[in-house]
Parts: structure tokens; C-alpha cells; sequence
């Protein structure tokens, strides 16, 4: 099994990013402020503007290092990376399969039962958890919705059915969403998703961290040979790494939305951690991007078993372990790919 290396994040908007040697030094006003191995990293992620030395990108490069930049806000902005892994038979089954309307929806459709499973279960694990705290009769109706429109989408014909039942089912989901936010209601309150930009403290946190993982799966899926732009049920546009956005739906729930209850409910950040523009959007401040990228770096630490292989490992390789899963059965060694179920 792969090891989980470190991913770097670079929050200070006035950071330039240099190579020493076999390290990565972080120069303020050409001040040295921090230096690391370059052989302890998977990834580095750059929240500044200042930018890279041509230096350091080609040593990312060349140690298949992700140099992913974002802007101050979370927003996604590039990714540099160095030769293509994995071999070209991989790539072309990829391309083939989803070309191939049957195979293509078929994938399509186990990352939305993944999805809207691992939903249900959130909710499920809420009411058993906090039944005194929540409107368990409200949370379980919307659970008993989710578990029947899995048959649904067991049996969904085409991708634009596919679509709405993913669509329904995440508007039930998130329509009960806030009642999972236990602690401080007044300044975490969520009446919907919404996004770009978000308007409230929940939205702003669940659209950061949904870029993270997405930042993740595209590395993991890179690291197994795969072309993470070419996905099953996410239309291919240039620059928008379909594939990625295909398999983060089975991790959003238990993974994503999961952490960020438990920052909002642990305490872990408060309402004074955000900043509200002239145009409604919310942003979130330096100190709280910080305590979040640290609690995420944890997060990642944490082990569980994983469904189908059975061994324990850590949150942070689920990505690479669905990656390698993929490629597998389109390599034509598993019957189907087997979606990540948690329960």
C-alpha cells in the first residue's frame, strides 16, 4: 500500500516558493520563513500569488510532487504537474469506457449510490448519536427517502435520469442538513446549499474543503495512471477535472460534510472566523484557513477499515485506494468498480 506523505499548504498571500538543494524554502520579502524535504511531500498547495520558481516546479515535477495554486479564498486556479504515470493501454480502456454509454453509466451510477448511501448513513449515525438533540422523526423521513431512491438509481436508464435522482436526493439531504449542526446555531445556521460564491459560514467552510478533496483525488488519480479530466457522469469541459468530480460524490458526505460538522460542533471554529462582503459573499480569515488546513492534516491521519479490501488505513488514502479500485476494473481484473460504502 502507498504511504501518506504530507501535503503542504502555503497560506500567506506574500509567500514565493524556492528550491534549495533537495528542500523547498518559503521566502517572505526574500526573508526565509520556512523549509522542508521535498522527499516528506505528496503535495504542496499555494494559497498566494507571488508564485514558484521554475526551479522548484520542475523538481515537483520530476518526484511527481503536485504544485496545485489557489487564491486566498479557496478558489481553484492551476495545477502543474510532470510526465504522465501509468501506461497508455490504461488511458485508452479509460477513453474507451467512457465513450462506452452502457459501461459509462454504469460507473456514473455507482458513484451516485455511493453517494446518496453514504448520505443516508450520515443521517442514520445522527439519529442514533444525538436523538435527544435533533428531529429524529424529520432525519429519518429523509433518510427513508434516500433508501428508496437508491432503487432508482440502481435502475436508472440514462445519465440525464441519473442526474435527477442525484438532484432530488441531494436537495433532500441538504434539506435536513442543518439539523446535524448541534452547536452554535446562530452563527452556523444553513438553510441550503449555495456557492459561488457562499453566502453563509456552513456553505463558505463545505465549498473550501469539497476543493480540497477534489485537489486530492485529482493527485490520486494521476498517481495510478488515470486522466483525471476524462469522467463518466460530469460532462468534459476544458480545465475542469471531471473524473475527480466523479468520485469525490461518494466521499462529499462521509468525509467533507462530516469534518466540517464536527469543526462547527467541537467548537473548533466560531463565527468570528469569517467576513462578510458587499456582495453577500463569506470569507473565511487567515487564522481560521490555517486551523482548518491543520485539523484537515489530522483528519487525514485517522484510520478506519475500508469496506471492501478490508484492511485499515488511513482517511487521507481513500482517494488513492478508489483510484487504484477504478483502474483495476477498467484493467478488467474486478467485475465492477467497487464504489466506497461506509456505514
Amino acid at each position: 500500500m502507498k504511504k501518506l506523505l504530507n501535503t503542504l499548504y502555503v497560506t500567506s498571500e506574500n509567500s514565493y516558493l524556492a528550491l534549495d538543494g533537495e528542500n523547498i524554502v518559503v521566502l517572505e520579502e526574500m526573508t526565509e520563513v520556512g523549509r522542508l524535504p521535498l522527499h516528506n511531500l505528496e503535495g504542496i498547495v499555494s494559497f498566494g500569488y507571488k508564485g514558484t520558481s521554475p526551479a522548484l516546479m520542475g523538481a515537483c515535477a520530476e518526484r511527481n510532487i503536485s504544485l496545485c495554486y489557489m487564491t486566498p479564498q479557496g478558489k481553484f486556479l492551476a495545477r502543474v504537474t510532470g510526465k504522465v504515470k501509468g501506461n497508455v493501454i490504461l488511458r485508452e480502456q479509460q477513453y474507451a469506457s467512457s465513450k462506452n454509454g452502457l459501461e459509462s453509466l454504469e460507473i456514473a451510477r455507482n458513484c451516485i449510490l455511493g453517494k446518496v448511501h453514504n448520505a443516508r448513513w450520515v443521517l442514520e449515525r445522527a439519529t442514533r448519536d444525538h436523538s435527544l438533540q435533533i428531529n429524529v422523526e424529520r432525519v429519518k423521513e429523509a433518510s427513508g427517502y434516500l433508501k428508496n431512491s437508491l432503487n432508482y438509481i440502481q435502475n436508472s436508464q440514462s445519465k440525464e435520469q441519473l442526474r435527477g435522482y442525484e438532484g432530488e436526493a441531494a436537495s433532500i439531504y441538504f434539506g435536513v442538513f442543518d439539523e446535524l449542526i448541534l452547536q452554535q446555531k446562530k452563527d452556523f445556521k444553513f438553510q441550503g446549499r449555495n456557492k459561488r460564491p457562499p453566502l453563509d459560514n456552513v456553505n463558505a467552510l463545505l465549498s473550501f474543503v469539497y476543493t480540497l478533496l477534489t485537489n486530492q483525488i485529482t493527485s490520486a488519480l494521476e498517481s495510478v495512471g488515470l486522466d483525471p479530466y476524462v469522467g463518466y457522469l460530469h460532462t468534459e469541459r476544458p480545465g475542469r477535472a471531471s473524473l475527480s468530480l466523479d468520485l469525490i460524490e461518494e466521499l462529499r458526505a462521509v468525509l467533507a460534510d462530516r469534518f466540517v460538522l464536527s469543526l462547527i460542533n467541537k467548537k473548533v471554529i466560531t463565527g468570528k472566523n469569517f467576513v462578510t462582503k458587499e456582495n453577500g459573499a463569506v470569507l473565511m480569515t487567515d487564522d481560521l484557513r490555517k486551523k482548518l488546513l491543520a485539523e484537515w492534516q489530522n483528519k487525514k491521519k485517522e484510520t478506519l477499515t475500508h469496506p471492501y479490501l478490508k484492511e485499515k488505513i488511513e482517511w487521507g488514502m481513500v482517494p488513492y485506494v478508489q483510484a487504484m479500485l477504478l483502474a483495476r476494473y477498467l484493467r478488467g481484473d474486478l467485475d465492477s468498480y467497487p464504489v466506497f460504502l461506509w456505514k
